[in-house]
């Protein structure tokens, strides 16, 4: 027994037996029909049966919500198809593909499938396939072409990111780059305009990236640009200027007066300066931490403060510099201030030395020039006596001029030096000095303390 489709054999057997197809295909479809032969019987050939095999459900076609999406932008994916009317209950289950590779989480019972963002590296082939659970039929669309765009970029511009709004050295300073338009992989760069040196590079599916400075020197300060590309040309930015605010430095105070030790009435400048620091600074002033007042220094550098001395004034001063990014307190100075009446003291001091001298060089002149006649005409009288004579009265002086009481020697000056000097001078005495006064002075000299000492004064 063989049986037969559209003429072709299919299968014999040696028996009567029946012929089976386990799972239809409309390939299956057609004329069937069987023969049978024997030995003793001449072959004979059945009635043909026409079989028709119906599709269980259509195949799948892929659709997408953009055959050409711009890149970035999402896209849906769709694989149709439609069951026979007998076959309503069936349950189908689908999966789509790109190049061979499985999209999403494979086998589904939805149809649809989203990408969320298409990159150019997502252009390619896609189709889908759809199959029953039971019993497994298995069919797969076509293949269909999705191409992205990419959108050039457009508009790059930089801005910085700073606590506070403004740089300071020593701060974290963020240098954004950002495109207003453009899709893709963007590769942002960094440069510095002086030297054209790139300070760093970012590659990412993003409008903006962000280069950071974890602490800004002064040397930072200066024009800096971005560019942008995603491979079509590189854009640039606009050029922007960073400036770097510095904080100002422990100022030092000095203290300016007309003489060196200042008195009540004269003018005490105090100058205040700061070595480092942005501009504007402003200088406080103090005496003993009570406020004087202040003064700016727009350009920066140092600034004065002007005082008319009174006795209240003597004390220590200090400044303090601040530009609005902290302040610092200078070291404090101090300063002692004379009355009038010690400046006048100390005038008369000056001039009474003056004279002092004077007298001194005087005196010490006469005492030597008397010194040395008395020693010339001692000698000629004792040379002009007869040898072996003696004195009636050796403790008589041969001059006839009494010695002068002590008491009677008042100083002209004592200890004239004003209490503010180092030195005190000591007592000066005026002796009215005669042609026969020679013993005299020397019998003060003598008896006089050996301690103090006595020198010749030069004119």
């Amino acid at each position: 027994m063989a049986y037969y489709k559209d003429d072709r054999e299919l299968f014999v057997f040696k028996e009567v037996s029946s012929f089976h197809i386990q799972s239809a295909v409309l390939s299956d479809s057609g004329n069937y029909f069987c023969r049978t032969e024997g030995k003793l019987l001449p072959g004979k050939s059945s009635n043909i049966v026409k079989i028709r095999v119906q599709e269980l459900f259509q195949h799948p076609v892929l659709t997408a919500s953009d055959f050409q999406p711009i890149e970035g932008g999402p896209v849906s994916l769709t694989c149709e198809t439609q069951l026979s009317p007998q076959r309503l209950y069936v349950q189908l289950r689908f999966c789509f593909f790109r190049e061979n590779q499985v999209l999403g989480s494979g086998w589904s019972s939805s149809p649809e499938l989203q990408i969320p963002a298409m990159w150019s590296d997502d252009t390619g082939s896609y189709w889908c396939k759809a199959e029953t659970v039971t019993p497994r039929v298995r069919k797969q669309s076509l293949q269909s072409q999705i191409h992205v765009r990419r959108i050039p970029i457009s508009n790059v511009s930089l801005e910085t990111r700073v606590p506070g709004g403004q740089v300071t050295e020593g701060q974290r300073l963020i240098l954004l780059c950002s495109v207003a338009g453009g899709t893709g992989n963007v590769t942002f760069s960094w440069y510095r305009e002086s030297t054209g040196t790139i300070l760093g590079k970012k590659t990412q599916h993003s409008l903006s990236a962000e280069l950071e400075i974890l602490a800004v020197k002064e040397s930072d300060a200066g024009k800096y640009y971005c560019q942008a590309d995603n491979g079509h040309e590189p854009i640039q930015s606009k050029v922007v200027n960073i400036p770097v605010r510095i904080p100002v430095s422990c100022p030092v105070l000095t203290l300016r007066a007309p003489r060196p030790q200042a008195v009540v009435g004269d003018l005490l400048t105090l100058h205040c300066e700061a070595q480092r620091g942005s501009s504007p600074i402003l200088y406080w002033f103090y005496h003993e931490n009570v406020t004087l007042g202040n003064s700016s220094a727009p350009s920066g550098g140092g600034a004065s403060f002007n005082i008319s001395l009174t006795a209240e004034h003597s004390g220590n001063y200090s400044c303090e510099a601040d530009n609005g990014l902290g302040s610092q307190r200078s070291e404090a100075v101090p300063i002692s201030i004379s009355g009038p009446d010690g400046y006048r003291r100390d005038l008369m001091t000056a001039r009474v030395l003056g004279g002092l001298f004077g007298v001194l060089g005087f005196t010490a002149a006469a005492l030597l020039l008397y010194c040395l006649f008395h020693k010339t005409s001692g000698e000629s009288y004792a040379t002009s006596e007869p040898r072996g004579a003696s004195r009636t009265n050796p403790q008589v002086s041969t001059y006839s001029s009494p010695i002068p009481d002590m008491e009677e020697l008042q100083p002209v000056y004592a200890n004239v030096g004003s209490v503010d000097m180092d030195v005190v001078y000591s007592q000066v005495r005026s002796i009215q000095h005669s042609e026969d006064s020679a013993n005299t002075i020397r019998t003060f000299l003598e008896n006089k303390d050996s301690q103090v000492i006595y020198s010749s004064v030069k004119k």
